[in-house]
């Protein structure tokens, strides 16, 4: 049943396609803007005026979907930009949905990028506030609604803040907009490049009071059936690789589509050891991804996304 790739192909039992990927995608402030991020190689930020010179491409490659992180240019400790009507995520998707009105859209929705001290929350004597920020996290969501975004996608892992967004987007007519919740989001050593991307790092202290303890997966359990509870239509396991085991336990116990956020770190290491040609990263990638599929995952947030497209083309 091995012995050649026709029969390998009928017999295979877990299967990677295009329409499984998401693409994330850093919005920045500024015009005429492409940085690219040093920790990510292949990964830029883009203006909302150049963003056409790498949606163009998305677009054409099939890849079906995005989700957008906002990169502002101004920080407060109220996170003012990021509920701002005009701010950088808002302007992108209003753009995105008109040159691109079938591309999902997926927006991210937090406070980190937007406080000066890189916390998801508003803070006093350095506690996470949990009730206020949430109030701030659900007038985000709203107005990334407002702007286009087809999906509201929360990650701060705040207590009640997917039943305070239900609410509030229910209330404003917004009750067709799924929430894609990170409900199983870990404090892990995999975030550091994308906290480069997003300029988003912690000023004090880091975010193991919110984010879960890498050694737990009962928990994960309990926060996912939680979300559930207050109106999450998706929910997500971030970092992927690390944590396939919990991939699978949500699976096995929740019959709801379920997302993994193959990330930064995940990335950054393939790319590092690739071009010091240590790996064949096409195959370690397509392994990769395959591997949280058959764990379990329907949708993959990963910023390998052009790369595995065109080589599913070629396959």
């Amino acid at each position: 049943m091995r012995q050649g790739p026709v029969i390998r192909r009928l017999v295979r039992e877990t299967w990677l396609g295009l329409d499984d990927l998401i693409y994330p995608v850093f919005i920045t402030a500024g015009r005429g803007v492409v940085q690219p991020v040093a920790a990510m190689p292949g990964v830029s930020r883009y203006s909302v005026d150049t963003l056409p010179r790498l949606l163009d491409e998305v677009v054409e490659l099939g890849i079906p979907g995005i989700i957008v992180f906002g990169v502002p240019d101004t920080k407060d400790e109220r996170a003012t930009a990021a509920y701002d009507p005009g701010g950088v995520v808002q302007r992108g998707v209003a753009a995105i949905k008109e040159r691109y009105p079938e591309l999902l859209v997926i927006t991210d929705v937090c406070l980190c990028a937007y406080t000066d001290h890189g916390h998801c929350g508003l803070v006093k004597n350095g506690e996470i506030l949990n009730d206020p920020s949430v109030e701030l996290l659900a007038r985000t969501a709203l107005s990334h609604a407002r702007a286009g975004a087809d999906v509201v996608a929360p990650s701060d892992m705040l207590d009640g803040r997917v039943g305070a967004i239900r609410d509030l987007l229910d209330a404003e007519g917004y009750n067709h907009i799924p929430i894609m919740s990170y409900a199983a989001k870990y404090a892990s050593a995999f975030y550091g490049p994308f906290r480069e991307a997003a300029s988003s790092a912690p000023q004090f202290g880091d975010r193991r009071s919110y984010q879960m303890d890498p050694a737990n997966a009962l928990e994960a359990l309990r926060e996912v059936a939680l979300d559930l509870e207050e109106g999450a239509d998706i929910v997500m396991v971030k970092p992927a690789l690390a944590y396939l085991d919990v991939i699978r336990r949500i699976k096995d116990t929740f019959e709801v589509p379920l997302a993994a956020y193959n990330v930064s770190g995940e990335y950054s290491f393939v790319k590092a050891a690739a071009e010091k040609g240590w790996v064949d990263e096409r195959a370690l990638v397509l392994e990769m991804l395959t591997g949280m599929k058959r764990a379990g995952a329907d949708i993959i947030l990963t910023y390998f996304a052009p790369d595995v497209a065109r080589w599913l083309r070629e396959a």
